[in-house]
């Protein structure tokens, strides 16, 4: 693996948590929603970290804006996601306290490197 400075980012931790804590959530939930709820969930967890990643290896500010814009995109995105979830009773709101704390962090943290490249 390589050892690039964007790891070393809260942020990046932050995110790597996410992706872990989306997949165990998602093993609990109906077999039938693999390709759908399940399948958009863990791809949009492991879009914030991607992006995040890819935009911090990127020379130009506006560059690395666009990438962190698309990751906080993604984070909303799984947010709507886990919303879903709750509605439908895949999970019970009570029990996403870890998970919505690391992801109103992460939202803060990336809202921050955004903030950083104007």
């Amino acid at each position: 693996m390589l050892n690039l400075s964007h790891k070393k980012l809260t942020v990046w931790e932050f995110s790597t948590d996410l992706v872990a804590e989306v997949y165990l959530l998602t093993d609990s939930y109906p077999s039938n929603e693999r390709y759908g709820l399940i399948s958009q969930m863990r791809r949009a967890s492991i879009s914030i970290v991607s992006n995040l990643s890819e935009g911090a290896s990127r020379k130009s500010k506006i560059e690395k804006s666009r990438f962190y814009e698309i990751a906080r995109s993604s984070l909303v995105e799984l947010d709507a996601q886990i919303e879903v979830s709750i509605k439908l009773k895949f999970v019970q709101r009570s029990d996403l306290r870890t998970l919505s704390e690391k992801m109103n962090s992460t939202f803060s943290l990336l809202t921050g490197l955004i903030k950083s490249c104007q």
